[in-house]
C-alpha cells in the first residue's frame, strides 16, 4: 500500500541516520577499538537472541551453515574494529568518506563469488573513485593511518555484503545475524583470553561510556537490522541501496555538528569526498537503469 512504502521509506532514512551516528559513537565512547566492538556485539547478539526467543524462530543449522555464520561474524567483527580503529587515529569525515569505497568493492568481488562478467563501467568508476582518494590523501596527509583502516573496514564490509546475500537467499536474517555476532564475539574473546586482555580494568566502564554502548549495540546495530530487514519488504532493493548510500553524507554532518572544529575539513577534501560519494550513487543508478531495461 502508499502509505506503507511512504512510511517505510521515511523509516529507512531514520535507519541511515542511525548508522550514520554510529561513527560519532564511536568517538564519544572513550573505549580503545576491540573491547568498544567486542561490547557491541555482546549486547546485540543478547538482544537478538531475546527477539528470537520470543518469535520462536528455530535456531537449528547444520554444521557446514553454521561455520560459514562464524566466519561472517569474525569478517564483520574486523569490520567494524577497522572502523572505530580508523575513527580513533583519524576522525568520522576521513573514515566516513572512505568507507563510501565499500559499494565499488562489491562490484569486484561479486564477480569472484558470484561468476559474474567484469563490467566496464564500474572499472571505469573504481578509478572515478582513485581520483578522490588521491585528493583525500593529498589533503589530509597527516591522517594516512585512519584513511587505510577505513579502506580496509570498506572492503571488509564489501566481502561481508557479498557473503551474506549467499546466505540470505535461503536462511532467516535474524538467524544469521545471531550466529554471525555470536561468531564475532567468540573469536575476540578468545583472543582477549590468550592475550590476557580480559583483566579487571577490561570490565571497569564508566556510566557514559556503558550509555553509549548500549545505544550502539541496541539501537544502532540489534534495532537498526532488524527494522531494515522489515522495510525491504515494501521497497525496492534499488530505493534501499541508494538511501544506505547516504550514510557518510549523514555521519559527517553529525559529525560536524557534535564535534565542530576537529570534524571541519579542507575545501579540497568534501571535493573528493563528494566524487566518491556520487560515484558510488551513480553506479547504482546505471546498475538499475540496465536491469529495469533488460
Amino acid at each position: 500500500m502508499p502509505s506503507d512504502k511512504l512510511k517505510s521509506y521515511f523509516h529507512l532514512h531514520f535507519i541511515v541516520f542511525i548508522w550514520g551516528f554510529t561513527a560519532v559513537l564511536g568517538k564519544l565512547i572513550s573505549l580503545d577499538a576491540l573491547p568498544l566492538v567486542w561490547y557491541r556485539m555482546l549486547i546485540a547478539v543478547s538482544i537478538i537472541f531475546l527477539y528470537i526467543k520470543v518469535s520462536k524462530i528455530p535456531l537449528v543449522v547444520s554444521k557446514r551453515l553454521m561455520f560459514g555464520f562464524l566466519f561472517s561474524g569474525l569478517v564483520i567483527a574486523m569490520h567494524w574494529f577497522t572502523f572505530f580503529q580508523a575513527i580513533k587515529v583519524s576522525n568520522i569525515s576521513v573514515t566516513l568518506a572512505c568507507l563510501s569505497t565499500g559499494a565499488l568493492f562489491a562490484s569486484i568481488l561479486e564477480p569472484i563469488f558470484y561468476g559474474k562478467k567484469i563490467v566496464f563501467y564500474e572499472v571505469l568508476f573504481g578509478l572515478f573513485v582513485v581520483f578522490g582518494l588521491g585528493i583525500i590523501f593529498n589533503v589530509e596527509g597527516n591522517y594516512i593511518e585512519g584513511i587505510l583502516l577505513a579502506l580496509t573496514s570498506a572492503f571488509l564490509s564489501a566481502m561481508f555484503s557479498v557473503i551474506n546475500g549467499k546466505f540470505a537467499q535461503y536462511n532467516d536474517a535474524a538467524v544469521i545475524t545471531f550466529y554471525e555476532l555470536l561468531g564475532g564475539v567468540g573469536f575476540f574473546s578468545i583472543y582477549l583470553l590468550f592475550s590476557g586482555s580480559f583483566t579487571e580494568d577490561f570490565f571497569r566502564i564508566s556510566t557514559n561510556d556503558l550509555l553509549w554502548l548500549f545505544v550502539l549495540g541496541s539501537v544502532c546495530t540489534a534495532y537498526a537490522f532488524l527494522a531494515s530487514v522489515k522495510v525491504m519488504k515494501y521497497l525496492t532493493p534499488y530505493t534501499v541501496m541508494l538511501t544506505i548510500n547516504l550514510e557518510p553524507i549523514y555521519g559527517i554532518i553529525l559529525g560536524i555538528l557534535v564535534f565542530s572544529e576537529s570534524e571541519k575539513m579542507s575545501p579540497e577534501f568534501y571535493i573528493g569526498a563528494s566524487i566518491i560519494v556520487l560515484t558510488v550513487i551513480l553506479n547504482g543508478v546505471i546498475k538499475n537503469y540496465k536491469k529495469v531495461k533488460n
